[in-house]
């Protein structure tokens, strides 16, 4: 399920577009400020950000330039949805990096499908990405290469697989079930266990950044986005 940050200043619309998405198989947060924004976001990196320009402190250019400048921030897709209709607000919002830009009135189907077309170009995007880093962990699919700071980490063949399926799914829980078929190719929750003694090997060889590797208690395992 994609999270998805909605910094709108107008509660009516605010509420709108969470309930809307909400109902559409998004998790969806809502934030009337810059400021609650960058609190919730400094814990919890979203999938995609719905950002109006004309909001009360930051507006809606300087929190796009902040996200855009900041290394842990800058791949996150943003949406700009807002009343400004004006060709300079728009050609100024995608040359500052933003992934689309809606006016407002918008249709509510409009803004979903709008919101699933990013994703998907988005996913497309990090499907032919070769390199992943999250923090100072680094995998190299095409290399073959997983780093620490810098530093060459040793893995056995099925410790790559599973870092890497967990890193390429950052933003989900995957179950014990989940990692056992894809990464042995088959599923038998007698087996589950086998997960749970790589993981802790995983930890143990990555150092500090095993801290990455977050257990969900009762369910499996997920890459943290912040560690």
């Amino acid at each position: 399920m994609s999270l998805i940050y909605c910094i709108e200043d107008d509660e009516n619309i605010r509420e709108l577009v969470l309930y809307a998405l909400n109902n559409s198989g998004f998790e969806a947060m809502g934030f009337e400020d810059a400021s609650m924004f960058y609190e919730c976001l400094s814990s919890a990196s979203p999938d995609l950000i719905l950002l109006d320009i004309m909001l009360p402190g930051d507006d809606g250019y300087l929190i796009l330039k902040k996200l855009k400048s900041n290394p842990k921030t800058e791949s996150i897709p943003v949406i700009m949805v807002t009343s400004k209709t004006g060709e300079f607000d728009k050609v100024k919002s995608l040359d500052m990096g933003a992934d689309d830009y809606i006016e407002k009135p918008f249709g509510v189907l409009e803004l979903i499908s709008r919101i699933k077309a990013v994703l998907r170009r988005v996913k497309k995007i990090e499907e032919n990405t070769n390199k992943i880093c999250i923090d100072d962990l680094c995998i190299d699919n095409k290399k073959h290469l997983v780093t620490v700071d810098e530093k060459e980490i040793i893995l056995t063949f099925k410790e790559y697989e599973l870092l890497h399926y967990l890193m390429r799914n950052k933003n989900l829980v995957l179950s014990r079930e989940q990692i056992m078929n894809e990464v042995w190719g088959f599923d038998y929750e007698g087996e589950s266990r086998t997960v749970d003694v790589h993981i802790r090997t995983l930890r143990l060889k990555l150092g500090t950044a095993g801290e990455l590797i977050q257990t969900i208690r009762n369910v499996g395992y997920k890459i943290k986005l912040d560690s």
